[in-house]
């Protein structure tokens, strides 16, 4: 590579690669999306805070995912709308490393939650006798602090790893935000320490959290398939539900845009794009919906919400 002694102090987000007249329509779904995702997780931590039996390992792990999905959500979403809506492609250096970091620390964030999850559903199906002297709300609360610096801690190397290398070829990105793997392949200079650091951190987060949501599940089907009656084994399967369609919302998407990255150099570039917005926008949006729709606490004072909600406007008209 030829050497250079500067770094460009604006980058250029990519919409939709051949769709740019569609891309202001396009933005309307996405908005939907977006303000499904806002309500969603907002009604998933409001109902988990104000109703005191729902204070338990489980809802309170449910209650820092969805706050995670409100914010990975919010830090992206506005501005992939100015893009599509206005054209706005133009960020500037610092804001792509602070957003590039926030959106890679809160995804290891948001998987170490998820591993807590499997934790907690093993625990309450292989030694349920055991569950609440285990996961006390004190050692929950514990384990949410240790994901958010755990999250933190492995990620933030990056944009100092980015910000020693000169970016001053093409300062277009692929995608409607800002990753590491983007920048990084516009730098003139060696970006090994970047690969090998990048590759060690998913590794060592992601990677070992999928590692042991997968022997928690092992264990957990070892022992349901031991349990008498069928009816008890579909109990307890029922409260596994939610959380594997959640880990496979977060994870798929995650493998996907992963295999692109590394080996979709010849694909066209909206697909680059379509996944890299997959990746963002699902996890937020279904999340909530599947664990109000499989989770008969929360669906019930959803309904209660909006039960009440009607009475008062049945109250208003008759009284008008």
């Amino acid at each position: 590579m030829n050497p250079c002694n500067f770094t460009h102090t604006t980058f250029i987000l990519m919409g939709l690669p051949g769709l740019e007249a569609a891309q202001f329509w396009i933005a309307f779904p996405l908005l939907f999306m977006y303000i499904v995702a806002v309500l969603g997780n907002c009604t998933v931590v409001f109902i988990v805070r104000t109703e005191h039996s729902l204070h338990a390992p489980m809802y309170l792990f449910l209650c820092m995912l969805a706050a995670i999905d409100l914010a990975l959500s919010t830090f992206t979403m506005p501005k992939i709308l100015a893009l599509f809506w206005f054209n706005s492609q133009e960020i500037t250096f610092d804001m792509c490393l602070t957003q590039m970091f926030f959106i890679h620390a809160l995804s290891a964030t948001e998987s170490t939650v998820l591993l807590a999850m499997a934790f907690d559903r093993y625990v309450a199906i292989c030694h349920p006798l055991r569950h609440a002297a285990i996961l006390t709300n004190t050692v929950t609360a514990q384990i949410g602090i240790v994901a958010v610096v755990r999250g933190s801690l492995f990620f933030l190397p990056l944009p100092l790893l980015i910000k020693r290398l000169h970016l001053c070829g093409s300062n277009v990105l692929t995608h409607s935000y800002c990753v590491h793997q983007d920048m990084m392949k516009l730098a003139h200079a060696d970006t090994m320490p970047n690969v090998v650091y990048g590759l060690t951190a998913i590794l060592l987060v992601m990677g070992v959290d999928v590692v042991l949501i997968s022997l928690s599940y092992f264990l957990i089907i070892h022992t349901v398939l031991q349990l008498p009656s069928r009816t008890e084994r579909a109990r307890a399967f029922g409260t596994c539900v939610s959380h594997i369609g959640v880990v496979l919302a977060f994870y798929v998407p995650l493998i996907g845009l992963s295999v692109v990255h590394r080996f979709g150099n010849s694909l066209n570039p909206i697909v680059h794009v379509l996944m890299g917005n997959v990746y963002l926008m699902v996890p937020p949006v279904i999340n909530p919906i599947i664990y109000a729709a499989k989770t008969k606490q929360i669906r019930y004072r959803v309904l209660a919400m909006f039960k009440v909600t009607c009475d008062k406007e049945l109250q208003a008209v008759g009284s008008s």
